[in-house]
Parts: C-alpha cells; sequence; structure tokens
C-alpha cells in the first residue's frame, strides 16, 4: 500500500508542466528625426501703445467714446471747453489786422521819405527813421501771423483726438473734471493688438549649448526654421496662428544673465491681451537619428541613475544604465545606453529582474509625439518609475 501511494505522488509530480516565462509588452528602439523645442515663459504685449493726454488746460466739456471700444486714430475723444482759446484766436487775429494796417502805413510813409530825400525836403535821418518803422511793421506782422497759428493750434488742442488706432481703456477723468498739460495721469490708453509681441527670456547657458549642438552636428535647421514660434495659453491650448522671431538682445542682462528673445503674432480675434501670462515654443532644430524611449520604460536605480530593462536575443532581460537627455511629449530622448534594435521593455515591469528569461510580445514602433511640447527650462516631466528593487522616488530633469 506504502509503495502503490508513493508510485502514485511521483506520477502527479512529474505530469505538472513547468512555469512558462512570464510576458512582456516591448517596443524596438529605432533612430528617427526629431524636433527640438525650448519652451520658455513670456508676457505678451501690445506692439504700440499710447497714453492719451491733453495738451492744453481746460475742463473736459464731453467724452465721445465707449470704454473698451475700438477707436481709429484721429477720432475726436474729448472735448475740452474751447472759449478762452476761441476768444485767444479773436484778439490774435485782432492783433495781426493791426499790425497789416500798421505796415501800410509806415510803407506809404517811407515811399514818400524816399522822394523827398531826393530834394532834401526831408533829411537823411528821418527818412532812415521811416524805412525801419516800416521794417519793423512788417516783423510784427510775422509775429502776430505766429500767434494766430498758436492760438489757432491751440483751439485744435481742444478736440482730443486718438493718437492710434487700436482698443481704448477705461477713462481716468470725467466730464466737468480739470485736465492740465504735464500732469501725471493719463486720460486713457490705446493698445494696438491686432498683432502683439511675446517677450521671453533665454539664460546665456542654453544659448552657448544650442550653438554648440549646431556646431558639432548634433543639431541642424532647415531654412528659417528658427524664426517659427508657437504660443502655449493660460488655459494649456496651443494657440493657432504660428508667430515669427523678430530678434534677440545684442547683449546678456548682467543682473539675470539672460537674453531677451521677442516673437510677434497675429492677433486677428483679440484673443491674446496684453500682460497675459503665455509659453512660448521656440524652434532649436532637427536631432538627426534620435533615439526615443517611452517613459513607462525608464527607472530610477536606488542612486537615481536612469535605468531601462531590455530583452537580448535569447529572451534573457538585461538592465542598461541610460541617459535620458530631455522629455519629448510622452518619451525620453535617449543620448546612450539604447541602440536601434534593442526591445524596450514596456509592460510586464513588475516582478522581472535582471537575467530572467521572458517571452517578449511582438515589438512596437515608437515614433516621436507631435502634439506634445519638448520642453527644458523650467519642465516638469511625470516622475519615473522605480525599479523593483528601489522605491526612490524619480529625478526631475
Amino acid at each position: 500500500m506504502v509503495l502503490a501511494l508513493a508510485l502514485l505522488a511521483g506520477c502527479s509530480a512529474a505530469e505538472q508542466p513547468k512555469p512558462q516565462p512570464p510576458k512582456v509588452g516591448v517596443v524596438k528602439i529605432t533612430e528617427q528625426s526629431v524636433e527640438l523645442t525650448t519652451d520658455l515663459p513670456g508676457r505678451v504685449q501690445a506692439v504700440e501703445t499710447s497714453e492719451v493726454r491733453p495738451q492744453i488746460n481746460g475742463v473736459i466739456r464731453q467724452r465721445l467714446f465707449a470704454e473698451g471700444s475700438f477707436v481709429k486714430a484721429g477720432q475726436v475723444l474729448y472735448e475740452i471747453e474751447d472759449a478762452p482759446y476761441r476768444a485767444a484766436l479773436g484778439t490774435a487775429q485782432g492783433n495781426l489786422a493791426n499790425a497789416q494796417a500798421t505796415v501800410r502805413a509806415t510803407q506809404l510813409q517811407a515811399d514818400r521819405y524816399r522822394e523827398l530825400v531826393d530834394i532834401n525836403a526831408v533829411s537823411k535821418q528821418e527818412f532812415d527813421n521811416a524805412v525801419a518803422s516800416a521794417q519793423q511793421a512788417k516783423a510784427n506782422v510775422a509775429a502776430q501771423k505766429s500767434a494766430v497759428d498758436s492760438a489757432r493750434v491751440n483751439l485744435g488742442f481742444t478736440h482730443i483726438r486718438a493718437p492710434i488706432s487700436g482698443r481704448i481703456g477705461r477713462s481716468f477723468y470725467t466730464r466737468g473734471a480739470l485736465v492740465q498739460t504735464g500732469q501725471s495721469d493719463p486720460l486713457a490708453t490705446i493698445m494696438r493688438t491686432d498683432s502683439v509681441y511675446v517677450d521671453v527670456t533665454q539664460t546665456a547657458a542654453q544659448i552657448l549649448d544650442l550653438k554648440d549642438a549646431l556646431a558639432n552636428g548634433g543639431l541642424s535647421r532647415e531654412n528659417r526654421e528658427s524664426a517659427r514660434v508657437k504660443l502655449i495659453l493660460p488655459n494649456g491650448k496651443t494657440y493657432p496662428i504660428e508667430g515669427r522671431l523678430e530678434f534677440a538682445e545684442v547683449a546678456v542682462d548682467p543682473d539675470t544673465g539672460s537674453v531677451t528673445i521677442r516673437a510677434t503674432f497675429p492677433n486677428p480675434d483679440g484673443l491674446l491681451q496684453p500682460g497675459m501670462f503665455v509659453r512660448a515654443q521656440l524652434v532649436e532644430g532637427i536631432k538627426q537619428n534620435a533615439i526615443l524611449a517611452p517613459q513607462q520604460g525608464i527607472s530610477r536605480d536606488p542612486r537615481g541613475r536612469a535605468t531601462a530593462l531590455v530583452v537580448t536575443n535569447d529572451n534573457k532581460v538585461e538592465m542598461r544604465q541610460v541617459e535620458a537627455v530631455r522629455p519629448i511629449g510622452d518619451k525620453w530622448l535617449i543620448s546612450d545606453g539604447l541602440k536601434p534594435g534593442d526591445r524596450l521593455i514596456v509592460e510586464g515591469l513588475t516582478g522581472i529582474q535582471p537575467g530572467a528569461t521572458v517571452t517578449p510580445g511582438v515589438p512596437q514602433q515608437v515614433t516621436a509625439s507631435k502634439a506634445s511640447p519638448v520642453k527644458t527650462a523650467s519642465a516638469t516631466p511625470s516622475p519615473a518609475r522605480s525599479t523593483p528593487a528601489s522605491s526612490a522616488p524619480a529625478e526631475k530633469r
């Protein structure tokens, strides 16, 4: 009986199948061209800003615009009480008429003395005085004409006009308020926003790294690629119209160690408002033969180093230490540690140890994501997982 039970137990043990290697999902690493951009914070500015100010002293008679509306250059915005300036113009015109009459009288006297001095009826001195008086009268006419012009200009200043076309803000003064030249506060502000500026800053170190990458062939630029700029709005959406890089400052700010870069964006719908905080994406160039790895396939060891698990030709798990340079969408740009043809494990990582035998699935191709922006400075990539040997949090790169 004992012998029979032992034989049955041995047969049951022999019939149990060997455990199958765990299945894992893999992607096949390939080289590809990737467009690299720099994501920089900035603020929107109007291309033209004008403060509406009085050029004469007076009391506002009426306001002729709606706050927040669009105004055209030359449009009358305010009227100042003009009675004193009309009176001043009338006085200047009267003085001019008087000066012109004086010219006629003195000129007639000078002409008469010219005939009399020839027959010694008047002295030479009297003739010279008459000529001088005529010349003084003519000079006075010129001065009075200038006074009339000045009075007419001041009368025109009682109509305060828009210096530029654009959207006007709220009025800081109401009807009946006294305004003066040289006052500290403007009457209102007009901003032209059919196109806008976006000013961003880039560190000198970033600029030097970019120049080095272009010089040694790590990056290439196609024609006019450096001029394209994309914009991320405060709600995270991409502005539908691309802008163009206008200029970069010729010197580094000694206080911040950065360079200001200005881009121009069309703003036909007025979506971009002055003062709005945005993020500008500047195209750095094209990275040839780039290697991208899904972020779920990159882990961190206890020392914070980036690692990856790959499947060898004999279906063994091998751990690689990699250099993850920067995130591109949901992937990492890898500069070292992975090569074309490697099978990177991205699924079924739980419990997998280096040296274990696995059953890889059909490799998937890795492609660059065009929808997600590439971030460098101030970017916060999703934290990478920890390897099974550690629960240390991922570094922010």
